[in-house]
């Protein structure tokens, strides 16, 4: 499995409103591609300026063609019209999960 996690800083607290809905198409269509097993964004409970970021894909290959998928773009897109003062994202492979 590979997850992808990470953040998001924005300029100010209401930039998330600029990209609501372009967010709520992304991870509708995300969800449905194949490999997907979850994709999701969260703002910080403490810091509304911070979204994080978490992906879990079946595989490195799943991850690479969702980088290639027409849903891409009005995303991509729509992040134009957003200030980032940060941006933290990593990809990792998990071998192993255990319930805690």
């Amino acid at each position: 499995m590979i997850i992808v996690e990470g953040y998001v800083r924005m300029e100010s607290p209401e930039d998330f409103e600029k990209v609501r809905a372009a967010a709520e198409a992304q991870i509708a269509a995300s969800r449905a591609e194949d490999g997907c097993i979850d994709y999701t964004y969260a703002l910080d409970v403490l810091d509304p300026q911070i979204m994080r970021i978490l992906e879990r894909w079946k595989s490195w290959e799943a991850l690479e063609a969702h980088f290639e998928m027409p849903h891409m773009h009005p995303w991509r897109a729509a992040l134009a019209n957003v200030n980032f003062l940060e941006r933290s994202l990593r990809a990792h492979e998990v071998k192993e999960t255990r319930d805690v």
